[in-house]
């Protein structure tokens, strides 16, 4: 994608992810698409999850809430900022902003991110999207 995450200006709670817009990155009015702006901003609150977790567990991110305030062009430099505002022992809660070279706020975002230990699945889902834990297997035909 072009995007990186900084290790200088990123630590424990805290993601830096910089990158240059190119033309692989713009929609149809020459402006960057939405989905790379909410990709760089769930990879920097979601890096910023994974550096509080405990040895052996993992996250995925649950929901995502991006608001678009401006739109950055081709060869703009972009710099987006996560952080993690409460770790529980499931879930934790982060907030990311994406700035521009200028330093204007291009957009803001939330994110929830489930915890898990890695040696355990996640609940398994059902067709209708509710979790099974706790059902019973389904029986395989003969």
């Amino acid at each position: 994608m072009g995007f990186k995450i900084d290790i200088e200006r990123s630590g424990r709670g805290t993601c830096t992810v910089t990158g240059r817009v190119e033309p692989r990155h713009l929609n149809i009015n020459s402006v960057v698409h939405g989905g790379v702006y909410a990709t760089i901003l769930d990879t920097a609150m979601g890096a910023a999850v994974l550096s509080v977790l405990a040895p052996g567990e993992t996250a995925a991110t649950t929901s995502l809430y991006v608001e678009f305030l401006r739109a950055a062009r081709e060869g703009d430099t972009l710099t987006a900022r996560g952080e993690v505002l409460r770790r529980g022992r499931h879930l934790a809660f982060a907030e990311g902003n994406l700035f521009g070279e200028d330093g204007h706020r291009l957009s803001q975002a939330r994110g929830t991110w489930y915890i898990w230990a890695v040696e355990s699945e996640p609940p398994p889902e059902s067709p209708s999207g509710k979790s099974r834990r706790g059902a019973h297997p389904r029986r395989r035909p003969a």
